[in-house]
């Protein structure tokens, strides 16, 4: 038999807890959190007081050219210049990250090249090339290589400037699409393309139902942001005198002087195009991104 002589009872040991009434829960202050947030509304409140009272911004002008039928034209090509860049961009970028991915070393090595040069060169030096190609080739011709020519063409007629000026958008934009489309590619572990050749799952499946759905979680962000840079990238095209938005706004601008509104013009445009492409890119994210949400 044991003794208990000499020893504590086990609630004589502890502190009573203390009844939750008398607990009183504080919560953190951020006093500096409030002045920040006042200082901030204090700044919008004048930037708007500025912008509304400000009779340089010309609000009247804005308005009666913000519709008008030729900016409204000028619109409509930067969205073509656009769609044209993005889907030939992303089409040959595509092209570019899977022969990067390779395992022929000449492949690699064109690929590596074309995004060197073409992420090197600046844009507006591409387009200059591509609107004076005539200087260079004053005929294309197709044929057998190092041999006869059976058909040819003359290149001013064949390059009009809105193709000259795809043209230069599109390739430019395939060298950052190639490596965004090969990080996209790369980001899928590879056990998982070994577990369905495993299963016997045909390799066109595999990349359908596979690889694809999750390289775009990584591809989309990024491509989205491309695709913006490229709504505002269509301005450069001024130097090759084609009528888009940026261009035509200057031409307005140059013949009645009124240089604030008609840049706010273009700037609101710029603004409504790329809100559009934000609320775009959060459903293709979001849709993208189903399987990993809870």
């Amino acid at each position: 038999m044991t003794s208990d002589v000499g020893a504590r009872p086990a609630d004589l040991t502890r502190p009573e807890p203390a009844p939750e009434a008398s607990l009183k829960i504080v919560p953190a202050r951020h006093p500096w959190t409030w002045v920040a947030a006042l200082v901030v509304a204090v700044l919008v409140a004048m930037a708007g007081h500025a912008l509304v009272t400000n009779k340089a911004w010309d609000w009247p002008t804005f308005a009666s050219y913000l519709f008008q039928k030729s900016v409204l034209s000028a619109v409509l090509l930067t969205l073509e210049l656009t769609f044209f860049g993005v889907l030939a961009g992303f089409l040959l970028g595509t092209v570019l990250a899977l022969m990067r991915i390779s395992r022929n070393p000449l492949l690699r090595a064109v690929s590596w090249t074309y995004t060197w040069v073409f992420r090197s060169v600046p844009l507006i030096l591409q387009l200059l090339f591509w609107y004076n190609l005539a200087i260079l080739y004053n005929k294309l011709s197709f044929g057998v290589p190092f041999g006869p020519s059976f058909v040819s063409f003359d290149t001013m007629s064949l390059i009009p400037p809105f193709l000259a000026a795809g043209l230069g958008l599109a390739l430019h934009q395939a060298a950052y699409a190639g490596e965004i489309v090969r990080a996209g590619f790369l980001s899928v572990d590879a056990g998982q393309r070994e577990a369905a050749a495993a299963l016997g799952i045909p390799a066109g499946r595999q990349f359908r139902r596979i690889v694809l759905p999750q390289a775009m979680r990584s591809i989309v962000p990024t491509a989205a942001n491309e695709i913006i840079g490229m709504v505002k990238g269509t301005s450069v095209v001024y130097v090759m005198a084609l009528p888009e938005l940026f261009y035509q706004v200057q031409v307005i601008y140059t013949r009645n002087g009124r240089v604030i509104p008609l840049l706010l013009v273009a700037t609101a445009w710029y603004l409504a195009l790329t809100t559009v492409l934000s609320v775009v890119q959060y459903y293709v994210e979001r849709y993208y991104a189903r399987g990993t949400r809870r």
